[in-house]
């Protein structure tokens, strides 16, 4: 007899639930790109909006190749991560945001996707109150998963499902650099 805990598999299956991949260590966007694609394979719609960044990484060139089921969206400025946020960085954001709020309040996507929203608010270009108005006002349906290093106290308390990726070891510190189709 399942404990009072337990809730039937297709409530499960119904509710969406908010997800953040945080920590110094690669992975965050990667991990996140594969729910994507588990998603898009199950029939879902998804929405990624990559806040921090902009340009042709190879993960968009393969999104292209399933625009009937994933969209994605940069609001990012070039070079921003090696500079402090000039005022494009935190006006793209903030535009953003308010694009993303009304993308996951109207229904349409069952997985909505911030990478890079952590380092987002670290870089005061949108406070993590914004992000944290997002989490709390999201239809209940919708599975949310927020990625980025230095996620904020504020963020994790209210996510249900917690994921820090720790670098032990990484062939950077060799000298080695981002390569194409593994590491950009």
């Amino acid at each position: 007899m399942p404990s009072k805990n337990m809730r039937s598999e297709s409530e499960e299956s119904l509710k969406g639930y908010v997800q953040v991949f945080t920590g110094n260590g690669k992975g965050k966007t990667t991990a996140a790109l594969g729910l994507a694609l588990r998603a898009a394979g199950a029939g879902m719609s998804v929405f990624i909006a990559q806040f921090a960044k902009t340009g042709d990484y190879s993960e968009i060139e393969s999104l292209k190749r399933f625009d009937d089921k994933i969209v994605i969206k940069q609001y990012g400025s070039p070079g921003f991560i090696v500079n402090i946020a000039a005022k494009d960085d935190i006006e793209n954001a903030r535009k953003g945001l308010r694009e993303v709020r009304e993308i996951i309040a109207s229904g349409a996507y069952q997985l909505v996707i911030l990478d890079e929203a952590n380092i987002a608010t670290y870089f005061k270009l949108f406070p993590p109150e914004d992000l944290l108005d997002i989490i709390k006002s999201k239809p209940g349906h919708v599975e949310l998963v927020i990625t980025g290093r230095n996620a904020d106290p504020l963020i994790l308390e209210n996510a249900d499902l917690v994921t820090e990726m720790r670098e032990i070891k990484h062939y950077f510190d060799n000298g080695v650099q981002a390569r194409k189709g593994i590491e950009h």
